[in-house]
């Protein structure tokens, strides 16, 4: 690639990125205003909220655990969060004995109990162990919210509030998902402990 190929290459995917985040926001505004709204009274209430997914939505889920724990811009109290993709040792236990599928599904029936939150992120939103980690968080009466990629996800079904990002690349896909993430604890600091953040 000649310099001048490489430039328009680098232009043609921050715009896709762009045109991504903006499809998304037109399409899931009040959904995403609605999963905030309901992740600040599960924290408010004294709840937690799990976060889960493969690959780079497992750092996703550390991510945004970490952001509740310790702080995003503002210093406040830490709040309850957790990625249950950070113990080797439970999740490659649980693989061996039973199988990946279930990785997920078991640490939400030994940890979360009804009133938490469970957050499953996939892009594609058919990943096998998301799908049974929100159908078992379901069912045990924790909210249960997906932040996916396609409409038609299987995972769709499972949750009470489904966010879609209406996109077949999975890196804008991505790229969108930290984005909703860093607005969801962005504003929950400004419900929850009042005023706009700074740096």
């Amino acid at each position: 690639m000649v310099v001048k190929e490489v430039k328009d290459r680098i232009r043609e995917i921050f715009k896709e990125s762009v045109r991504t985040k903006e499809r998304f926001l037109e399409n899931n505004i009040e959904v995403l205003a609605e999963v905030i709204r309901t992740l600040g009274s599960v924290v408010e209430g004294g709840n937690k909220i799990v976060f889960f997914g493969n690959g780079g939505s497992a750092a996703d889920a550390q991510h945004l655990a970490a952001e509740f724990v310790n702080r995003y811009l503002m210093d406040r109290p830490p709040l309850a969060a957790l990625a249950l993709t950070t113990d080797t040792s439970v999740l490659t236990a649980i693989a061996n004995d039973f199988e990946w599928s279930e990785v997920f599904s078991k640490q939400i029936r030994a940890l979360g109990k009804a009133g938490d939150a469970a957050v499953g992120i996939s892009t594609s939103g058919r990943s096998s162990n998301v799908v049974k980690g929100l159908e078992t968080a379901r069912d045990l009466g924790l909210v249960t919210i997906g932040i996916g990629g396609p409409a038609d996800a299987p995972m769709r079904r499972l949750c009470q509030h489904y966010l879609i990002v209406d996109s077949t690349i999975t890196p804008r896909i991505q790229e969108t998902h930290l984005l909703v993430g860093h607005t969801i604890v962005e504003l929950l600091d400004e419900m929850l402990f009042g005023g706009r953040t700074s740096a």
